[in-house]
């Protein structure tokens, strides 16, 4: 099957338990469609270059999944139809990079730096 990313931006007045409840939400649509997500990752709240809907931050999910592109889809038409999700992205790619993603290793490399002062 083909592999993809998944990354989408939800309203920032969430909190963040219904922001991972999304995320595991839209899992369960792939999953029930023939997909599988491979890994999930919750970014958290950050700040946009630019307003969205009257909105300056927003919470940032990212998804790599496994899935045929009718499950994408789907997932897509009901994450563009949900009133939470602000923004959508979905890139198909070759194979998926090992460990996390580029976002959480930068917040791991934030962390370390704040435990050496």
């Amino acid at each position: 099957m083909p592999l993809y990313e998944h990354t989408f931006i939800a309203r920032q007045d969430l909190s963040n338990t219904q922001a991972e409840s999304l995320i595991e939400h839209f899992s369960t649509v792939l999953a029930d469609n023939g997909g599988k997500v491979v890994e999930s990752e919750y970014w958290g709240v950050k700040t946009m270059a630019y307003k969205i809907n009257k909105n300056r931050k927003g919470h940032y999910a990212y998804l790599r999944s496994d899935a045929p592109a009718t499950a994408v889809q789907e997932m897509e038409r009901l994450m563009r139809l949900h009133d939470d999700v602000m923004r959508v992205l979905t890139i198909k790619v070759d194979a998926h990079e090992e460990g996390p993603s580029v976002q959480m290793q930068k917040r791991d490399e934030r962390d370390s730096r704040r435990e050496r002062r």
